[in-house]
């Protein structure tokens, strides 16, 4: 047997075949087990001895040469949420998609906890031969994947060969495995220790409580103790990243960017970011993460809010919560499945705005007949309509007025509200949403009318028509 030990030292041995090998002395073990004690202990010391040292070097080889793999430029400290966009300074400088991951933006890379999470680990000389880069949470996913499958097949030859259970199991393979794991955790903290790419750090946390649950598919609860190890020090940093975030939003200076009411890239940022944890939280939700993102989620809120009031007008203010309440709801709705604080509270914020700029819209061409109405509503609730009959020169006068400009009034309309709105979608359903207001309003203004000025309003039919001309099929 110890013959049989000796051949896992030889270079480039697949480990399986000797221990298939022993597993046909396993008789003979059990013989010495009982009556030669000393001997069979001396036979697990040096099968312990002898294993441990080559998962120690296999795994140092193999973790040291993997991580050259990775991106060469990595998320530093600047890259954060509200920092403010002022690009890469340097004549010289050259940004590769090749070389770095973006931050705030998830794109492929949750793969690696679907297609890719049993999918064949990396070998660092061919993908050297390719000049092919990963992300950090490639490298890890190979790696983690590497020791599942070799701790697991280590902890069950054991649990077989050497006949062992429960505590003297995970003793046993602690004593295998203790150095190598050590290994792992310490390179880990290296890593963490200067890491601002926090969506990497989430990949992590969720592929090791994919790998903790795999174990314990294969029954193999060895690895436990130090999945839980594995994930407090990915939260400890990765809570630390997040806040950094929240801060950088809230310490935004809404002075020092462009007026302009387009949506904006820190918005879109939040957006991207926060569509990725949530996505990837779907399957293993976390309080903690919950409550960061309602931090988050409040600070944003307060930024967009703060950043609409550098705009002098009303008008501009609504144009741009609009486009950047639309367009984080756009983002949230395409990644994720399932409704969210986020998505409602956008949700409910775009419903709000939208209505509001319905009104600020309709407001220069269509002004004195909402005022009429709003006015006379008032008069009639509070019981005296008949007021309404002495502002008859005032309807007529609304009338004349309505009558011979709502068709020019109703081009410029659409033509400044699609101008307004990068999306076309949002654009269009906005305008659709002013002119079902106006139709509402123009209906409440014939009935406050009195006989005489309403048989000279336009007919609803011809307006109608009309505005079906600005439907738009989407």
């Amino acid at each position: 047997m110890l013959e049989q030990i000796s051949k896992f030292r030889k270079p480039m041995t697949n480990y399986q075949v000797p221990q298939n090998a022993m597993l046909k002395y396993k008789f003979y073990f059990e013989f010495t087990l009982a009556n030669e004690r000393e001997a069979a202990e001396e036979i697990c010391r040096e099968y312990v001895d002898t294993v441990s040292k080559i998962y120690f070097s296999y795994f140092k080889s193999y973790s040291s040469r993997l991580m050259k793999l990775q991106f060469e430029e990595q998320a530093a400290k600047d890259d954060l949420m509200g920092i403010e966009d002022t690009g890469h300074k340097g004549l010289f400088h050259k940004s590769s998609l090749k070389q770095k991951n973006t931050v705030f933006t998830i794109g492929s890379r949750g793969e690696v906890l679907t297609s890719l999470l049993e999918a064949a680990i990396i070998i660092p000389h061919s993908a050297l031969k390719e000049e092919k880069r990963h992300p950090y949470e490639a490298l890890f996913r190979s790696e983690q994947y590497a020791l599942v499958d070799n701790a697991c097949r280590e902890y069950l030859f054991i649990c077989d060969f050497f006949m062992v259970r429960g505590s003297q199991a995970l003793e046993l393979f602690n004593r295998i495995m203790s150095e190598t794991l050590n290994l792992l955790l310490k390179n880990l903290r290296t890593f963490v220790s200067s890491c601002y790419d926090s969506i990497a750090l989430f990949l992590c946390m969720h592929l090791v409580l994919r790998y903790q649950l795999l174990c314990h598919k294969r029954a193999v609860p060895a690895l436990d103790q130090y999945w839980d190890t594995l994930q407090a020090i990915i939260w400890h940093r990765f809570e630390y990243i997040f806040r950094l975030n929240i801060q950088s939003v809230k310490d935004c200076d809404p002075t020092k960017f462009s007026k302009e009411t387009k949506p904006h890239y820190i918005t879109r940022r939040y957006a991207e970011f926060s569509a990725a944890v949530v996505g990837i939280s779907e399957s293993f939700p976390d309080e903690r993460v919950t409550r960061l993102l309602a931090q988050l989620l409040d600070e944003v809120e307060c930024f967009v809010l703060r950043m609409a009031a550098i705009f002098p007008q009303r008008k501009e203010q609504l144009i741009f919560l609009i486009n950047n309440y639309d367009m984080v709801l756009s983002i949230l709705i395409e990644r994720t499945r399932d409704s969210s604080k986020e998505m409602d509270s956008f949700r409910e914020q775009l419903s709000s705005r939208s209505a509001e700029y319905v009104e600020e819209i309709l407001s220069p061409y269509f002004g004195g007949v909402m005022q009429f109405v709003k006015e006379g509503e008032s008069l009639v609730e509070k019981g005296q309509g008949d007021q309404l009959k002495k502002q008859e020169s005032k309807s007529l006068a609304l009338v004349q007025s309505f009558s011979s400009s709502w068709k020019r009034s109703l081009e410029t309309l659409n033509e400044e509200v699609l101008m307004s709105f990068p999306s076309l979608v949002t654009g269009s359903t906005l305008l659709q949403l002013a002119l079902t207001q106006l139709v509402q309003y123009y209906h409440r203004f014939s009935k406050l009318l009195t006989p005489n000025a309403k048989a000279q309003l336009t007919n609803i039919h011809h307006i109608m028509v009309e505005i079906k001309k600005y439907k738009t099929n989407f």
